[in-house]
């Protein structure tokens, strides 16, 4: 009988809608939990444990208590081996790796985890590469090359793994970025070592690739079109990146770079907002929003930018989403499709569409967006 380790990191992703861009430390959490976060990686470790019911009575299920995955698993009709034990209600980094260590020692042949790039640094000083193990994205910022796509592909993922389907193991990286310097606008991902994973590249999430230098003229022929449309009409929502960051450049605004801005009349509105500020701000108004991908991932919303929620979708409107990226962007996709993971699978099935991506000044494609 295989052994399926289960790791759930209870306040991965916390962050993300509050506009905290991280939950690294005790103090940014209490103030994640003041803000109203929700706890977002059980729901993700449900979704992929969904895809393992074939399983159920076919592998043993180890997991350590209660919502570090005891909880999910139960709720999952696992009948889990729980190990282990929790000395606070607020887990730590010491609760994963010791976790991690124990599912080792026990000879996990699958290490499962449901966090962010923090919670992959907490396995790999762990295990290091002494097991396979592989990502459930629950975290805001997510740049580490040992995730899935999405919940339900890290399941499937797992499932022909543990069937001995998919017998590729690969070393990759493990990725994480300052969440101190993230919340003041300076963002650069360190290489902190790499663990084994499953390889099948159509269920993994790729590395995030940096805007080459060069791309100043694309960003002001992108911003050149943007501000050249705009109407006082609408409320403009300015997602967080480089290539939006031109847009606020060309109309001598301020802005957070890695969050979200608001903006009407060609006039800041309010700065790096989270969920809640931007409902109450666009509610009952006409709004756009404005995002550009991820170089080198494809995700377009669910990643670093959870402000932008499904409620926040459902309030602009499918048809109000403009798309910005430069053609080196595009490349660096290799011709995969944009993508989306927002946590909702009816969000996420509405933006399964085409769209129209504006590359330039007067310049557009097409690109297919899916989840």
């Amino acid at each position: 009988m295989k052994k399926l380790g289960l790791i759930v990191n209870p306040i991965a992703g916390m962050g993300g809608r509050v506009g905290l861009k991280g939950t690294d430390g005790p103090d940014i959490l209490e103030k994640a939990i003041q803000l109203g976060a929700k706890p977002q990686s059980h729901a993700r470790a449900n979704e992929a444990l969904k895809k393992l019911d074939s399983l159920k009575e076919k592998i043993d299920l180890i997991t350590y208590p209660e919502k570090m995955g005891e909880t999910a698993a139960i709720e999952c009709g696992f009948s889990p081996t729980v190990i282990g034990s929790l000395t606070s209600h607020v887990t730590t980094a010491a609760d994963t790796k010791k976790a991690a260590k124990d599912m080792l020692d026990l000879g996990a042949d699958l290490l499962l985890f449901s966090g962010g790039d923090g919670t992959a640094r907490d396995i790999y000083d762990a295990v290091s590469n002494s097991m396979v193990v592989l990502g459930i994205p629950a975290g805001v910022k997510i740049h580490s090359g040992v995730y899935a796509c999405n919940p339900e592909r890290a399941g499937e993922l797992a499932v022909l793994y543990l069937k001995d389907k998919a017998k590729n193991v690969r070393e990759v990286e493990v990725m994480d970025i300052d969440e101190e310097d993230y919340r003041k606008g300076i963002l650069s991902a360190k290489l902190y070592g790499y663990l084994r994973i499953p390889f099948e590249r159509r269920y993994l999430q790729r590395l995030k690739a940096s805007s080459p230098a060069g791309e100043r003229h694309s960003h002001e022929a992108i911003a050149h079109e943007i501000v050249e449309n705009m109407s006082d009409e609408f409320f403009y929502i300015i997602g967080p990146g480089t290539t939006t960051r031109a847009i606020m450049q060309k109309l001598n605004l301020e802005n957070s770079l890695l969050g979200i801005d608001l903006v009407h009349k060609k006039k800041l509105i309010c700065k790096d907002l989270n969920e809640t500020e931007l409902l109450e701000k666009i509610g009952g108004k006409k709004a756009k929003l404005i995002i550009t991908p991820i170089g080198g991932q494809g995700y377009l919303l669910g990643r670093g930018n959870q402000q932008l929620s499904p409620k926040v979708i459902g309030q602009v409107g499918k048809e109000n989403i403009i798309i910005i990226a430069t053609q080196q962007k595009i490349n660096s996709l290799h011709g995969q499709p944009l993508l989306v993971d927002t946590g909702d699978e009816a969000t996420d099935q509405l933006l399964s569409d085409y769209f129209k991506v504006i590359t330039g000044y007067r310049e557009s494609i097409v690109l297919k967006l899916t989840h």
